[in-house]
Protein backbone atom coordinates (compact mmCIF):
# COMPACT_ATOMS: atom_id res chain seq x y z
CA UNK A 1 0.00 0.00 0.00
CA UNK A 2 1.96 2.94 -1.11
CA UNK A 3 0.97 6.28 -2.54
CA UNK A 4 4.23 6.59 -4.42
CA UNK A 5 5.92 8.94 -6.83
CA UNK A 6 4.84 6.29 -9.72
CA UNK A 7 0.71 6.53 -7.90
CA UNK A 8 1.00 10.22 -8.19
CA UNK A 9 2.93 10.53 -11.95
CA UNK A 10 -0.42 8.36 -12.70
CA UNK A 11 -3.17 11.11 -11.22
CA UNK A 12 -1.36 14.03 -12.44
CA UNK A 13 -1.63 12.63 -16.06
CA UNK A 14 -5.26 12.05 -15.44
CA UNK A 15 -5.90 15.38 -14.12
CA UNK A 16 -4.27 17.15 -16.92
CA UNK A 17 -6.52 14.99 -19.07
CA UNK A 18 -9.55 15.92 -16.93
CA UNK A 19 -9.04 19.27 -15.60
CA UNK A 20 -6.78 21.77 -17.76
CA UNK A 21 -9.03 24.54 -19.03
CA UNK A 22 -11.60 23.87 -16.38
CA UNK A 23 -12.76 26.73 -13.99
CA UNK A 24 -13.10 26.28 -10.39
CA UNK A 25 -16.90 26.63 -9.39
CA UNK A 26 -16.75 25.59 -5.88
CA UNK A 27 -13.93 25.35 -3.04
CA UNK A 28 -15.46 23.51 -0.08
CA UNK A 29 -13.32 22.58 3.46
CA UNK A 30 -15.46 19.15 4.53
CA UNK A 31 -12.40 18.59 6.87
CA UNK A 32 -9.48 20.41 8.48
CA UNK A 33 -7.29 18.97 6.72
CA UNK A 34 -8.96 18.23 3.41
CA UNK A 35 -10.40 20.25 0.32
CA UNK A 36 -12.87 19.25 -2.40
CA UNK A 37 -12.98 21.23 -5.33
CA UNK A 38 -15.49 21.52 -8.00
CA UNK A 39 -14.58 22.23 -11.54
CA UNK A 40 -16.41 23.09 -14.71
CA UNK A 41 -15.66 21.45 -17.92
CA UNK A 42 -17.79 21.44 -21.16
CA UNK A 43 -18.00 17.90 -20.35
CA UNK A 44 -19.60 18.59 -17.13
CA UNK A 45 -18.63 19.32 -13.68
CA UNK A 46 -15.15 17.23 -11.92
CA UNK A 47 -14.82 17.08 -8.35
CA UNK A 48 -10.84 16.76 -7.11
CA UNK A 49 -10.53 15.42 -3.36
CA UNK A 50 -7.20 16.28 -1.90
CA UNK A 51 -6.59 15.23 1.45
CA UNK A 52 -3.66 15.92 4.13
CA UNK A 53 -4.47 14.03 6.70
CA UNK A 54 -1.38 12.58 8.19
CA UNK A 55 -2.47 9.32 8.11
CA UNK A 56 -3.85 9.19 5.03
CA UNK A 57 -2.96 12.08 2.41
CA UNK A 58 -4.88 11.59 -1.00
CA UNK A 59 -5.49 13.08 -4.35
CA UNK A 60 -7.77 11.91 -6.63
CA UNK A 61 -10.84 12.36 -8.75
CA UNK A 62 -14.16 11.90 -7.42
CA UNK A 63 -18.16 11.69 -8.02
CA UNK A 64 -18.82 11.62 -4.78
CA UNK A 65 -19.91 15.16 -2.77
CA UNK A 66 -19.15 15.87 1.12
CA UNK A 67 -21.02 18.08 3.30
CA UNK A 68 -19.37 21.25 4.71
CA UNK A 69 -19.73 22.85 7.55
CA UNK A 70 -21.79 26.04 8.11
CA UNK A 71 -18.83 27.95 8.38
CA UNK A 72 -16.08 28.03 5.76
CA UNK A 73 -11.98 27.45 7.65
CA UNK A 74 -10.27 30.85 7.22
CA UNK A 75 -7.77 28.47 4.34
CA UNK A 76 -10.87 28.23 2.43
CA UNK A 77 -12.52 31.67 2.87
CA UNK A 78 -9.02 32.94 1.37
CA UNK A 79 -8.98 30.26 -1.61
CA UNK A 80 -12.43 31.63 -2.62
CA UNK A 81 -11.03 34.92 -2.58
CA UNK A 82 -8.39 34.56 -4.40
CA UNK A 83 -9.69 31.36 -6.90
CA UNK A 84 -13.10 31.46 -7.37
CA UNK A 85 -14.04 31.20 -11.25
CA UNK A 86 -10.39 30.81 -11.40
CA UNK A 87 -8.75 28.51 -14.71
CA UNK A 88 -6.65 25.49 -14.27
CA UNK A 89 -3.75 26.20 -16.34
CA UNK A 90 -1.50 23.38 -15.80
CA UNK A 91 -1.18 20.63 -13.67
CA UNK A 92 2.84 19.24 -12.83
CA UNK A 93 5.10 17.11 -11.49
CA UNK A 94 8.79 17.44 -10.16
CA UNK A 95 10.49 14.41 -11.11
CA UNK A 96 8.56 11.24 -9.09
CA UNK A 97 8.26 13.61 -6.15
CA UNK A 98 5.17 13.30 -4.09
CA UNK A 99 3.98 16.45 -5.10
CA UNK A 100 1.86 18.06 -7.80
CA UNK A 101 1.49 21.95 -8.82
CA UNK A 102 -1.89 22.73 -9.74
CA UNK A 103 -1.31 26.06 -11.85
CA UNK A 104 -4.42 28.41 -11.69
CA UNK A 105 -4.94 31.98 -13.10
CA UNK A 106 -7.42 34.51 -12.21
CA UNK A 107 -8.62 37.63 -12.33
CA UNK A 108 -8.17 40.24 -9.05
CA UNK A 109 -10.04 43.04 -7.77
CA UNK A 110 -8.23 45.43 -10.26
CA UNK A 111 -9.19 43.23 -13.37
CA UNK A 112 -5.36 41.71 -13.57
CA UNK A 113 -4.48 38.70 -14.68
CA UNK A 114 -2.80 36.99 -12.12
CA UNK A 115 -1.46 33.03 -11.40
CA UNK A 116 -1.32 31.39 -8.65
CA UNK A 117 -0.06 27.81 -7.61
CA UNK A 118 -1.43 24.93 -5.04
CA UNK A 119 1.07 22.74 -4.53
CA UNK A 120 -0.17 19.46 -2.60
CA UNK A 121 2.63 17.29 -0.99
CA UNK A 122 1.45 13.67 0.03
CA UNK A 123 4.28 13.18 2.29
CA UNK A 124 2.60 10.82 5.44
CA UNK A 125 2.65 13.06 8.40
CA UNK A 126 4.51 16.14 6.52
CA UNK A 127 1.83 16.57 4.24
CA UNK A 128 0.08 19.56 3.23
CA UNK A 129 -1.69 22.11 0.94
CA UNK A 130 0.40 25.06 0.00
CA UNK A 131 -0.72 28.19 -1.46
CA UNK A 132 1.60 30.03 -3.10
CA UNK A 133 2.43 33.14 -5.45
CA UNK A 134 3.48 33.30 -9.08
CA UNK A 135 6.88 34.29 -7.49
CA UNK A 136 7.03 31.53 -5.15
CA UNK A 137 5.77 32.86 -1.74
CA UNK A 138 3.56 31.45 0.36
CA UNK A 139 0.24 32.95 0.73
CA UNK A 140 -1.13 30.32 3.55
CA UNK A 141 -1.05 26.97 3.95
CA UNK A 142 -3.68 24.25 5.41
CA UNK A 143 -1.35 23.40 7.79
CA UNK A 144 1.79 26.17 9.33
CA UNK A 145 4.80 24.72 10.21
CA UNK A 146 6.98 27.25 12.02
CA UNK A 147 10.86 26.88 12.94
CA UNK A 148 10.28 25.44 16.51
CA UNK A 149 7.76 22.09 14.38
CA UNK A 150 10.87 21.92 11.60
CA UNK A 151 14.14 23.34 11.43
CA UNK A 152 14.44 22.03 7.66
CA UNK A 153 11.07 24.59 6.14
CA UNK A 154 8.74 26.74 7.66
CA UNK A 155 5.37 27.06 5.46
CA UNK A 156 4.16 30.52 6.88
CA UNK A 157 2.38 33.24 4.78
CA UNK A 158 5.47 35.23 3.47
CA UNK A 159 8.07 32.93 3.17
CA UNK A 160 9.34 31.34 0.33
CA UNK A 161 8.18 27.52 -0.80
CA UNK A 162 11.05 25.13 -1.51
CA UNK A 163 10.93 21.11 -1.13
CA UNK A 164 13.04 20.31 2.03
CA UNK A 165 15.95 18.07 0.77
CA UNK A 166 15.75 15.47 3.43
CA UNK A 167 16.92 12.20 1.39
CA UNK A 168 19.66 11.71 -0.81
CA UNK A 169 18.18 10.51 -3.78
CA UNK A 170 18.52 10.22 -7.55
CA UNK A 171 16.10 11.43 -9.84
CA UNK A 172 14.35 7.79 -11.66
CA UNK A 173 13.78 9.62 -14.46
CA UNK A 174 17.16 11.17 -15.52
CA UNK A 175 19.00 7.94 -14.38
CA UNK A 176 21.35 5.97 -17.13
CA UNK A 177 22.26 2.51 -16.68
CA UNK A 178 25.43 3.65 -15.12
CA UNK A 179 23.67 5.90 -12.76
CA UNK A 180 21.64 3.40 -11.78
CA UNK A 181 24.49 0.38 -11.19
CA UNK A 182 26.63 3.12 -9.06
CA UNK A 183 23.86 3.68 -6.79
CA UNK A 184 23.00 0.53 -6.29
CA UNK A 185 26.54 -0.55 -5.39
CA UNK A 186 27.39 2.02 -3.71
CA UNK A 187 24.72 0.62 -1.11
CA UNK A 188 25.09 -2.54 0.71
CA UNK A 189 21.96 -4.06 1.07
CA UNK A 190 18.94 -6.72 -0.50
CA UNK A 191 18.80 -5.37 -3.76
CA UNK A 192 15.19 -4.30 -3.28
CA UNK A 193 15.93 -1.91 -0.54
CA UNK A 194 18.59 -0.11 -2.67
CA UNK A 195 17.00 0.57 -5.68
CA UNK A 196 13.92 2.11 -3.31
CA UNK A 197 16.71 3.90 -1.33
CA UNK A 198 18.45 5.20 -3.79
CA UNK A 199 15.33 6.80 -6.09
CA UNK A 200 12.64 8.81 -5.29
CA UNK A 201 9.29 7.80 -5.88
CA UNK A 202 9.55 4.46 -5.70
CA UNK A 203 8.16 2.22 -2.83
CA UNK A 204 9.24 -1.13 -1.55
CA UNK A 205 6.38 -2.90 -3.58
CA UNK A 206 7.44 -1.57 -6.99
CA UNK A 207 11.06 -2.18 -5.93
CA UNK A 208 9.89 -6.08 -5.19
CA UNK A 209 8.26 -5.86 -8.76
CA UNK A 210 11.07 -4.49 -10.54
CA UNK A 211 13.28 -7.38 -9.01
CA UNK A 212 10.72 -9.94 -10.09
CA UNK A 213 10.22 -8.49 -13.43
CA UNK A 214 14.16 -8.85 -13.77
CA UNK A 215 14.54 -12.43 -12.31
CA UNK A 216 16.44 -10.98 -9.21
CA UNK A 217 15.87 -12.47 -5.72
CA UNK A 218 15.22 -8.65 -4.26
CA UNK A 219 16.25 -10.28 -1.07
CA UNK A 220 20.10 -10.72 -2.55
CA UNK A 221 22.31 -8.25 -1.38
CA UNK A 222 23.74 -6.08 -4.48
CA UNK A 223 27.73 -7.63 -3.65
CA UNK A 224 26.20 -10.56 -4.74
CA UNK A 225 24.50 -9.10 -8.44
CA UNK A 226 26.62 -9.96 -11.50
CA UNK A 227 26.94 -7.73 -14.43
CA UNK A 228 23.98 -10.18 -16.18
CA UNK A 229 21.44 -9.17 -13.05
CA UNK A 230 22.67 -5.36 -13.02
CA UNK A 231 21.78 -5.45 -17.11
CA UNK A 232 17.93 -7.39 -16.40
CA UNK A 233 17.14 -4.65 -13.35
CA UNK A 234 17.92 -2.04 -15.31
CA UNK A 235 16.29 -3.20 -18.47
CA UNK A 236 13.20 -3.52 -16.10
CA UNK A 237 14.17 -0.41 -14.66
CA UNK A 238 13.82 1.53 -18.28
CA UNK A 239 10.50 -0.02 -18.99
CA UNK A 240 9.12 1.35 -15.94
CA UNK A 241 10.68 4.42 -16.98
CA UNK A 242 9.59 4.68 -20.67
CA UNK A 243 5.71 4.15 -19.18
CA UNK A 244 5.94 6.58 -16.70
CA UNK A 245 7.26 9.14 -19.30
CA UNK A 246 4.88 7.63 -21.77
CA UNK A 247 1.44 7.94 -19.40
CA UNK A 248 1.48 4.31 -20.10
CA UNK A 249 -0.24 2.98 -16.90
CA UNK A 250 -2.15 0.02 -15.42
CA UNK A 251 -3.84 0.84 -12.29
CA UNK A 252 -4.09 -2.48 -10.72
CA UNK A 253 -5.03 -3.15 -6.79
CA UNK A 254 -3.40 -6.97 -5.84
CA UNK A 255 -5.89 -9.04 -3.21
CA UNK A 256 -4.80 -11.66 -1.26
CA UNK A 257 -6.97 -13.98 1.33
CA UNK A 258 -10.56 -12.01 0.23
CA UNK A 259 -8.74 -8.42 1.54
CA UNK A 260 -7.18 -5.31 -1.03
CA UNK A 261 -3.20 -5.76 0.09
CA UNK A 262 -1.47 -3.57 -2.45
CA UNK A 263 -2.20 -1.22 -5.77
CA UNK A 264 0.17 0.54 -8.21
CA UNK A 265 0.48 2.13 -11.01
CA UNK A 266 1.66 -0.39 -13.32
CA UNK A 267 1.35 -4.23 -13.76
CA UNK A 268 2.02 -6.59 -10.37
CA UNK A 269 3.08 -9.46 -11.86
CA UNK A 270 4.99 -10.68 -8.79
CA UNK A 271 1.32 -11.60 -6.95
CA UNK A 272 1.16 -13.81 -10.10
CA UNK A 273 -2.91 -14.23 -9.80
CA UNK A 274 -5.06 -14.21 -13.05
CA UNK A 275 -5.92 -10.92 -14.31
CA UNK A 276 -9.49 -9.36 -14.05
CA UNK A 277 -11.33 -6.40 -14.90
CA UNK A 278 -12.66 -4.51 -12.11
CA UNK A 279 -16.39 -5.33 -11.52
CA UNK A 280 -19.37 -4.57 -8.83
CA UNK A 281 -18.18 -7.45 -6.77
CA UNK A 282 -14.48 -8.15 -6.21
CA UNK A 283 -14.30 -8.87 -2.76
CA UNK A 284 -12.93 -12.18 -2.51
CA UNK A 285 -10.04 -14.15 -3.64
CA UNK A 286 -6.29 -13.94 -4.59
CA UNK A 287 -6.45 -11.96 -8.01
CA UNK A 288 -5.38 -8.69 -9.50
CA UNK A 289 -8.07 -6.24 -10.25
CA UNK A 290 -7.51 -3.72 -13.56
CA UNK A 291 -8.82 -0.15 -13.03
CA UNK A 292 -9.62 2.42 -16.27
CA UNK A 293 -8.58 5.16 -14.09
CA UNK A 294 -6.20 5.96 -10.72
CA UNK A 295 -8.98 7.96 -9.26
CA UNK A 296 -11.57 4.76 -9.41
CA UNK A 297 -8.94 2.98 -7.89
CA UNK A 298 -7.72 4.79 -5.09
CA UNK A 299 -11.82 5.51 -4.38
CA UNK A 300 -12.66 1.97 -4.63
CA UNK A 301 -9.19 0.46 -2.39
CA UNK A 302 -9.86 3.28 0.36
CA UNK A 303 -13.36 2.70 0.31
CA UNK A 304 -13.07 -1.04 0.72
CA UNK A 305 -10.05 -0.89 3.34
CA UNK A 306 -12.44 1.78 5.26
CA UNK A 307 -15.01 -1.25 5.17
CA UNK A 308 -12.97 -4.00 6.24
CA UNK A 309 -11.25 -1.87 9.16
CA UNK A 310 -14.79 -0.68 10.49
CA UNK A 311 -15.74 -4.42 10.62
CA UNK A 312 -12.89 -5.81 12.06
CA UNK A 313 -13.57 -2.89 14.51
CA UNK A 314 -17.15 -3.79 15.03
CA UNK A 315 -16.65 -7.36 15.06
CA UNK A 316 -13.77 -6.91 18.13
CA UNK A 317 -16.16 -7.69 20.63
CA UNK A 318 -18.00 -10.66 19.09
CA UNK A 319 -14.77 -12.15 18.25
CA UNK A 320 -13.92 -11.69 22.33
CA UNK A 321 -16.81 -12.97 23.78
CA UNK A 322 -16.67 -16.10 21.06
CA UNK A 323 -12.19 -16.43 21.84
CA UNK A 324 -12.93 -16.36 25.52
CA UNK A 325 -15.84 -18.58 25.17
CA UNK A 326 -13.91 -21.33 23.30
CA UNK A 327 -10.96 -20.94 25.53
CA UNK A 328 -12.99 -21.94 28.37
CA UNK A 329 -14.57 -24.87 26.39
CA UNK A 330 -11.24 -26.27 25.28
CA UNK A 331 -9.91 -25.70 29.29
CA UNK A 332 -12.95 -28.01 30.25
CA UNK A 333 -12.39 -30.61 27.28
CA UNK A 334 -9.36 -31.00 28.26
CA UNK A 335 -9.85 -31.60 32.22
CA UNK A 336 -12.70 -33.93 31.25
CA UNK A 337 -10.55 -36.13 28.60
CA UNK A 338 -7.98 -36.63 31.36
CA UNK A 339 -10.73 -37.44 34.25
CA UNK A 340 -11.91 -39.84 31.25
CA UNK A 341 -8.08 -41.31 31.29
CA UNK A 342 -8.77 -42.00 35.01
CA UNK A 343 -11.80 -44.08 34.25
CA UNK A 344 -9.99 -46.46 32.14
CA UNK A 345 -8.90 -49.02 35.01
CA UNK A 346 -12.21 -49.08 35.99
CA UNK A 347 -13.08 -53.00 33.85
CA UNK A 348 -9.85 -53.93 36.00
CA UNK A 349 -11.39 -53.17 39.10
CA UNK A 350 -14.78 -55.18 38.29
CA UNK A 351 -12.27 -58.08 37.53
CA UNK A 352 -10.34 -57.65 40.58
CA UNK A 353 -13.87 -57.84 42.79
CA UNK A 354 -15.17 -60.74 40.79
CA UNK A 355 -11.82 -62.64 41.30
CA UNK A 356 -11.68 -61.71 45.06
CA UNK A 357 -15.42 -62.91 45.42
CA UNK A 358 -14.24 -66.39 42.91
CA UNK A 359 -10.89 -67.27 45.03
CA UNK A 360 -10.79 -65.32 47.33
CA UNK A 361 -11.31 -67.52 50.36
CA UNK A 362 -8.01 -69.39 49.48
CA UNK A 363 -6.30 -65.44 50.33
CA UNK A 364 -4.10 -66.00 53.36
CA UNK A 365 -5.35 -63.07 56.26
CA UNK A 366 -3.49 -60.12 56.57
CA UNK A 367 -1.71 -61.21 52.66
CA UNK A 368 -0.72 -58.06 50.89
CA UNK A 369 -1.79 -59.31 47.45
CA UNK A 370 -3.15 -62.23 45.72
CA UNK A 371 -2.98 -64.32 42.84
CA UNK A 372 -5.39 -65.72 40.56
CA UNK A 373 -6.59 -67.11 37.39
CA UNK A 374 -8.28 -64.12 35.14
CA UNK A 375 -10.91 -67.03 33.80
CA UNK A 376 -11.63 -63.95 30.89
CA UNK A 377 -7.76 -64.60 30.13
CA UNK A 378 -6.79 -67.53 31.07
CA UNK A 379 -3.65 -65.42 32.74
CA UNK A 380 -2.62 -65.31 35.92
CA UNK A 381 -3.17 -61.84 37.55
CA UNK A 382 -1.96 -60.53 40.65
CA UNK A 383 -4.01 -58.38 42.91
CA UNK A 384 -3.43 -55.59 45.41
CA UNK A 385 -4.99 -56.36 48.51
CA UNK A 386 -5.29 -54.13 52.04
CA UNK A 387 -3.86 -56.44 54.59
CA UNK A 388 -6.51 -55.05 57.61
CA UNK A 389 -9.65 -56.04 55.23
CA UNK A 390 -10.95 -59.24 54.01
CA UNK A 391 -10.93 -60.30 51.30
CA UNK A 392 -14.83 -60.46 50.63
CA UNK A 393 -13.95 -56.46 52.29
CA UNK A 394 -11.35 -56.06 49.57
CA UNK A 395 -13.52 -57.70 46.78
CA UNK A 396 -16.63 -54.69 48.23
CA UNK A 397 -13.84 -51.88 47.97
CA UNK A 398 -12.90 -52.39 44.32
CA UNK A 399 -16.41 -53.06 43.44
CA UNK A 400 -17.10 -49.80 44.49
CA UNK A 401 -14.27 -47.88 43.18
CA UNK A 402 -15.73 -49.87 39.64
CA UNK A 403 -19.47 -48.17 40.50
CA UNK A 404 -18.23 -44.62 41.00
CA UNK A 405 -15.48 -44.82 37.61
CA UNK A 406 -18.50 -46.45 35.53
CA UNK A 407 -21.19 -43.39 36.54
CA UNK A 408 -18.06 -40.71 35.93
CA UNK A 409 -17.36 -42.80 32.59
CA UNK A 410 -21.01 -42.43 31.53
CA UNK A 411 -21.64 -38.79 32.59
CA UNK A 412 -18.02 -37.55 30.97
CA UNK A 413 -19.17 -39.41 27.69
CA UNK A 414 -21.84 -37.39 27.54
CA UNK A 415 -20.05 -34.13 28.76
CA UNK A 416 -17.57 -34.57 26.38
CA UNK A 417 -19.98 -35.02 23.59
CA UNK A 418 -21.54 -31.64 24.29
CA UNK A 419 -18.22 -29.64 25.33
CA UNK A 420 -17.00 -30.84 21.76
CA UNK A 421 -20.24 -29.83 19.97
CA UNK A 422 -19.66 -26.40 21.67
CA UNK A 423 -16.22 -26.18 20.40
CA UNK A 424 -17.01 -27.17 17.21
CA UNK A 425 -20.23 -24.69 17.26
CA UNK A 426 -18.05 -21.50 18.25
CA UNK A 427 -14.79 -22.48 15.78
CA UNK A 428 -17.99 -22.05 12.76
CA UNK A 429 -18.77 -18.72 14.38
CA UNK A 430 -15.17 -17.75 13.98
CA UNK A 431 -14.96 -18.85 11.36
CA UNK A 432 -17.95 -16.53 10.18
CA UNK A 433 -16.46 -13.23 11.28
CA UNK A 434 -13.40 -14.08 9.75
CA UNK A 435 -15.00 -13.77 6.45
CA UNK A 436 -18.03 -11.65 7.30
CA UNK A 437 -18.22 -8.35 5.40
CA UNK A 438 -20.71 -6.14 5.79
CA UNK A 439 -22.59 -4.99 9.38
CA UNK A 440 -25.91 -7.47 8.13
CA UNK A 441 -23.50 -10.29 8.02
CA UNK A 442 -22.10 -9.55 11.64
CA UNK A 443 -25.96 -9.26 12.97
CA UNK A 444 -26.69 -12.64 12.05
CA UNK A 445 -23.75 -13.93 13.57
CA UNK A 446 -24.65 -11.75 16.66
CA UNK A 447 -28.21 -12.83 16.53
CA UNK A 448 -26.42 -16.44 16.75
CA UNK A 449 -24.59 -16.19 19.38
CA UNK A 450 -27.69 -14.17 21.46
CA UNK A 451 -29.81 -17.23 20.97
CA UNK A 452 -27.02 -19.71 22.07
CA UNK A 453 -27.35 -17.24 25.57
CA UNK A 454 -23.05 -16.18 24.89
CA UNK A 455 -24.98 -12.76 24.71
CA UNK A 456 -28.32 -11.40 26.78
CA UNK A 457 -30.71 -10.60 24.91
CA UNK A 458 -32.08 -6.74 25.41
CA UNK A 459 -35.46 -5.97 26.70
CA UNK A 460 -37.95 -6.02 23.89
CA UNK A 461 -35.74 -7.12 21.41
CA UNK A 462 -37.08 -9.40 18.21
CA UNK A 463 -36.82 -12.94 18.54
CA UNK A 464 -37.34 -13.46 15.22
CA UNK A 465 -34.29 -11.24 14.40
CA UNK A 466 -32.21 -13.45 12.65
CA UNK A 467 -35.09 -13.94 10.09
CA UNK A 468 -35.46 -10.44 9.86
CA UNK A 469 -31.40 -10.15 9.10
CA UNK A 470 -31.36 -12.90 6.37
CA UNK A 471 -32.69 -10.57 3.89
CA UNK A 472 -30.29 -8.32 4.06
CA UNK A 473 -27.08 -10.39 4.38
CA UNK A 474 -27.08 -12.91 1.48
CA UNK A 475 -24.61 -15.72 0.40
CA UNK A 476 -21.78 -14.97 -1.54
CA UNK A 477 -23.05 -16.31 -5.66
CA UNK A 478 -20.06 -17.49 -7.96
CA UNK A 479 -20.75 -18.94 -11.70
CA UNK A 480 -18.49 -21.71 -12.46
CA UNK A 481 -16.64 -21.77 -15.33
CA UNK A 482 -19.11 -24.47 -16.87
CA UNK A 483 -22.27 -21.83 -16.18
CA UNK A 484 -23.55 -23.60 -13.02
CA UNK A 485 -24.35 -20.90 -9.81
CA UNK A 486 -22.87 -21.61 -6.93
CA UNK A 487 -23.93 -20.41 -3.42
CA UNK A 488 -21.57 -20.16 -0.34
CA UNK A 489 -23.00 -19.61 2.98
CA UNK A 490 -21.09 -16.88 5.19
CA UNK A 491 -22.37 -17.82 8.61
CA UNK A 492 -24.49 -20.78 10.11
CA UNK A 493 -27.95 -19.07 9.88
CA UNK A 494 -27.39 -18.90 5.43
CA UNK A 495 -25.88 -22.65 6.07
CA UNK A 496 -28.84 -23.99 7.04
CA UNK A 497 -30.79 -21.80 4.92
CA UNK A 498 -29.12 -22.75 1.96
CA UNK A 499 -28.82 -26.29 2.66
CA UNK A 500 -32.45 -27.29 3.45
CA UNK A 501 -34.64 -24.65 2.09
CA UNK A 502 -32.72 -23.37 -0.63
CA UNK A 503 -30.79 -26.57 -2.41
CA UNK A 504 -33.36 -29.17 -3.71
CA UNK A 505 -32.76 -32.84 -3.34
CA UNK A 506 -30.03 -33.26 -6.37
CA UNK A 507 -28.13 -30.28 -5.84
CA UNK A 508 -24.62 -30.74 -5.02
CA UNK A 509 -23.39 -29.88 -0.88
CA UNK A 510 -19.41 -29.51 -0.29
CA UNK A 511 -18.28 -28.79 3.00
CA UNK A 512 -14.63 -28.75 4.61
CA UNK A 513 -13.67 -32.10 6.22
CA UNK A 514 -13.86 -32.29 9.69
CA UNK A 515 -13.20 -28.28 10.09
CA UNK A 516 -15.11 -25.32 10.53
CA UNK A 517 -16.10 -23.89 7.40
CA UNK A 518 -18.93 -22.96 5.17
CA UNK A 519 -21.74 -24.89 3.26
CA UNK A 520 -20.87 -24.78 -0.65
CA UNK A 521 -24.44 -25.68 -3.07
CA UNK A 522 -24.47 -25.97 -6.45
CA UNK A 523 -27.33 -26.19 -8.29
CA UNK A 524 -27.60 -28.61 -10.69
CA UNK A 525 -30.80 -27.09 -12.76
CA UNK A 526 -31.61 -30.63 -13.49
CA UNK A 527 -28.21 -31.12 -15.55
CA UNK A 528 -27.19 -34.18 -14.41
CA UNK A 529 -23.58 -35.30 -13.88
CA UNK A 530 -21.55 -31.96 -13.53
CA UNK A 531 -18.74 -31.59 -15.01
CA UNK A 532 -15.55 -32.14 -13.27
CA UNK A 533 -13.95 -28.48 -13.77
CA UNK A 534 -17.33 -27.58 -11.71
CA UNK A 535 -16.76 -29.90 -8.91
CA UNK A 536 -13.51 -28.85 -8.23
CA UNK A 537 -14.01 -24.75 -8.07
CA UNK A 538 -17.14 -25.46 -5.59
CA UNK A 539 -14.25 -27.55 -3.63
CA UNK A 540 -12.07 -24.87 -3.78
CA UNK A 541 -14.36 -22.40 -2.56
CA UNK A 542 -15.53 -24.43 0.07
CA UNK A 543 -11.17 -24.79 1.34
CA UNK A 544 -11.49 -20.93 0.88
CA UNK A 545 -14.69 -20.08 2.95
CA UNK A 546 -12.80 -22.72 5.54
CA UNK A 547 -10.21 -22.70 8.68
CA UNK A 548 -8.40 -24.76 6.09
CA UNK A 549 -7.64 -21.18 3.85
CA UNK A 550 -4.11 -21.50 3.01
CA UNK A 551 -3.01 -24.57 3.29
CA UNK A 552 -1.47 -26.36 0.46
CA UNK A 553 -4.26 -29.17 0.54
CA UNK A 554 -7.89 -28.96 1.91
CA UNK A 555 -10.05 -32.19 1.98
CA UNK A 556 -12.93 -31.37 0.59
CA UNK A 557 -16.13 -33.67 1.06
CA UNK A 558 -19.21 -33.68 -1.38
CA UNK A 559 -22.35 -35.53 -1.83
CA UNK A 560 -26.16 -34.81 -3.30
CA UNK A 561 -27.95 -32.55 -0.85
CA UNK A 562 -30.61 -35.34 -0.45
CA UNK A 563 -27.65 -37.77 1.68
CA UNK A 564 -27.22 -34.38 4.29
CA UNK A 565 -29.32 -34.62 7.26
CA UNK A 566 -30.04 -32.09 10.24
CA UNK A 567 -30.10 -33.77 13.25
CA UNK A 568 -32.92 -33.00 16.11
CA UNK A 569 -31.62 -30.03 18.39
CA UNK A 570 -28.36 -29.64 16.16
CA UNK A 571 -26.75 -26.39 16.81
CA UNK A 572 -27.39 -24.10 13.54
CA UNK A 573 -25.02 -25.40 10.71
CA UNK A 574 -24.50 -28.93 12.59
CA UNK A 575 -25.50 -31.44 9.55
CA UNK A 576 -24.80 -35.39 9.44
CA UNK A 577 -24.35 -37.63 6.31
CA UNK A 578 -23.35 -40.99 5.97
CA UNK A 579 -22.65 -41.31 2.31
CA UNK A 580 -20.10 -38.97 0.43
CA UNK A 581 -16.90 -38.25 -2.30
CA UNK A 582 -14.11 -36.61 -1.38
CA UNK A 583 -10.92 -34.55 -3.15
CA UNK A 584 -7.89 -33.10 -1.75
CA UNK A 585 -7.70 -29.32 -2.97
CA UNK A 586 -5.94 -26.02 -2.80
CA UNK A 587 -8.21 -23.29 -1.76
CA UNK A 588 -7.16 -20.82 -4.46
CA UNK A 589 -10.62 -19.06 -6.30
CA UNK A 590 -9.09 -16.96 -8.48
CA UNK A 591 -10.59 -18.33 -11.19
CA UNK A 592 -13.99 -18.26 -10.35
CA UNK A 593 -15.92 -15.60 -11.43
CA UNK A 594 -18.73 -13.89 -8.60
CA UNK A 595 -22.24 -13.07 -10.15
CA UNK A 596 -23.18 -10.01 -11.43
Amino acid sequence: MAFDGVTIANVVSELKKELIGGRLYKIAQPEADELLLTIKQPSGQKRLLISAEASLPLIYLTESNKPSPMTAPNFCMLLRKHLANGRITDISQPGLERIVHIGIEHLDEMGDLRRKTLVVEIMGKHSNIIFCNDDGTIIDSIKHVSAAVSSLREVLPGKPYFVAQTQDKLDALATDYDGFREALAARPQPAFKAIYGSFTGISPVLAQELCQEAGVDGDFPTAALTEADYENLYRAFNAMKTAILEERFTPNIAYTDGAPAEFCALPLTMYGYGRREAGPDSRPGGYVVLYDSMSALLEHYYAEKNVLTRIRQKSADLRRIVQTALERNVKKYDLQLRQMKDTEKRETYRVYGELLNTYGYSAPPGAKSFEALNYYTNENVTIPLDPTLSATENAKKYFDKYGKMKRTYEALSELTKEVKEEIVHLESISNALDIALYEEDLAQIKEELTQSDYIRRKGGARKDGAKKQKAASKPFHYISSDGFHIYVGKNNFQNDELTFKFATGNDWWFHAKQQPGSHVIVKAENAGELPDRTFEEAARLAAYYSKGRGQEKVEIDYVQKKHVKKPNGAKPGFVVYYTNYSMAIDSDISGIRPAE
